[in-house]
């Protein structure tokens, strides 16, 4: 018998930071996001044994321990590690052992959400295997449980929410709730913000979880020009809304840009060189906005390209050494199943 899960990854288009506590906490927060058609998967395979084994595809590292163990965080697949304590803490102890295995088709830290998404679909494959019947809710706050308070790993809360429900969101984050509220686009405008969407991968490595410390050390020590970069993202995720609710698409390229300025005031690393050099490529060739992606210092950046600029943007930015991700929108929020072999 064998359970999987997959989880959709995500782009994020508006307010991104302000998911982030104490920010969230203090001020409330809410932010634009999109998933994706690539995926963190999970996948578990029951054996007769007392003994756990976590493998990770992307990275090719396996780890085998004592199956109702907790595993010690070392640095290495603390992910499925995390995972795995939760689980063995809350429904253990188990009655059989495993192999987990996952995969990312992105690389973990690079704007996605994708160690968020990874922490969704690890939470509905042993959901699954548990047969735990969950709504959406409930596997996002167990994946944001998981991996912001038993791990400690910073960052805020949309990417669990995102991967969870799918689709395109309004989210906003007040007093630890989270209201999320789908975006219907029409067919046309649909295809329309997917095809003049360019993602497009820096190949710059970054840990991003010094910016996110960093920004909210900022909130806390009630740094002005930060706070209010962060209030400006707020204000321009509801515009975006309105945008996209009227159907005027085009006007999404000019709000990347204005959050995209405001956003670089969250913290010193967001942006850098490489990227403003890339950014403004991309912009001269006629794209009408941008942004990095997630945290921010590297990983992937979003552009706008309207008028058929799309391929004049390709062409732009071929000589930075990084490389375009297609993708089309994903309607559908993580997804569990049980195979019998």
């Amino acid at each position: 018998m064998v359970f999987k899960s997959k989880a959709p990854l995500r782009i994020g288009l508006a307010g991104g930071g302000t998911d982030v506590s104490p920010y969230a906490d203090l001020y409330g927060g809410s932010v634009i996001n999109a998933t994706i058609s690539h995926y963190a998967s999970a996948e578990i395979t029951l054996w007769d044994s007392d003994v756990v084994e976590l493998f990770s595809a992307d990275r090719n590292e396996t780890f085998r321990s004592n199956l109702n163990e907790e595993i010690p965080i070392t640095g290495s697949l603390d992910l499925l590690k995390g995972m795995h304590n939760c689980m063995l803490k809350d429904f253990g102890p188990f009655s059989t052992g495993f192999r987990l295995s996952t995969a990312v088709d992105a690389p973990l830290g690079s704007g996605l959400g994708t160690s968020s998404t990874l922490m969704v679909a690890l939470t509905g494959v042993f959901f699954e295997m548990l047969k735990i019947s969950p709504d959406p809710f409930m596997v996002a706050q167990y994946a944001y449980d998981a991996e912001r308070k038993y791990l400690l790993f910073p960052g805020g809360k949309q990417d669990q929410y995102a991967a969870a429900f799918g689709g395109i969101n309004y989210m906003e984050f007040q007093e630890g709730n989270v209201d999320v509220k789908p975006i219907v686009l029409s067919s046309e405008n649909a295809v329309k913000l997917e095809h003049n969407l360019l993602l497009y991968y820096t190949g710059i490595n970054r840990e991003s979880s010094f910016i996110i410390r960093e920004q909210m050390e900022n909130v806390m020590q009630q740094n002005q020009p930060s706070i209010s970069a962060m209030h400006a993202l707020k204000h321009l995720s509801k515009r975006m809304k309105e945008a996209l609710s009227r159907g005027d698409i085009d006007e999404i390229g000019p709000l990347l840009e204005m959050g995209f300025t405001h956003k670089r005031k969250m913290a010193a690393e967001i942006s850098n060189p490489m990227i403003e050099e890339i950014y403004s490529a991309a912009m001269r060739a006629g794209a009408s906005g941008g942004k990095i992606s997630g945290a921010g210092g590297g990983g992937f950046m979003i552009f706008y390209c309207p008028d058929n600029s799309r391929q004049m943007v390709c062409d732009a930015l071929h000589n930075f050494g990084g490389s375009m991700k297609p993708f089309t929108f994903s309607s559908q929020g993580m997804t569990a199943w049980t195979e019998f072999k």
